[in-house]
This record gives structure tokens, C-alpha cells and sequence, in this order.
């Protein structure tokens, strides 16, 4: 695992806040930057079955963080937080 910072937790506590949901775009890109964020090891993520849809996207979406654009935990904790601020300004927040 890697070391979290305050505004990560903070925006991982705030994500749960939001007025509504997001779509499913901005939830894949929460997902991946969260898990690339905490550090954890894309190479030992097992690859979802040809009918688990939702967690073949989930896992699409890490990989193209974690091995295509090679985003490091510290960058991925970055991009979370500035999402999480941008959603709350397009889907409200309840602080």
C-alpha cells in the first residue's frame, strides 16, 4: 500500500457525499484512480469472465490507468481529487 495524503481520504470521503451519482464514465475513472491511488498491484488483479460486464469495465479502466498511462499512485491520488472537486461542482454536495 501506498501512503495516502489528507485531501485523497478527504475526497474519497467526499465522493460518498454527492448529491447524485455520477455517470458511469466518471465512476469508472473514480474507480481507477482510487485503485491506482492506494497502491494497489494491477498485475495481481485477476481478468473478470466474458459475462462479468461491470467488472470487465472496472478492471479496462485500472489497466489503462496503471499499465497504459502509467500513472504513478501519487499522480492517480491527484486526478482523484481534482474529479471529486469538479463532480461537486456538477452534481451538488452535501458537506
Amino acid at each position: 500500500m501506498v501512503a495516502q495524503t489528507a485531501a485523497f481520504k478527504k475526497a474519497v470521503e467526499e465522493s460518498r457525499k454527492l448529491k447524485a451519482k455520477p455517470n458511469n464514465d466518471e465512476l469508472l475513472e473514480l474507480y481507477a484512480n482510487y485503485k491506482q491511488g492506494t497502491g494497489e498491484d494491477f498485475s495481481k488483479a485477476t481478468q473478470p469472465g466474458t459475462f462479468a460486464f461491470q467488472e470487465k469495465y472496472k478492471y479496462n479502466a485500472w489497466k489503462k490507468v496503471a499499465v497504459e498511462d502509467k500513472v504513478t499512485p501519487s499522480a492517480a491520488q491527484q486526478h482523484y481529487v481534482q474529479l471529486v472537486e469538479k463532480l461537486k461542482g456538477s452534481y451538488g454536495f452535501d458537506a
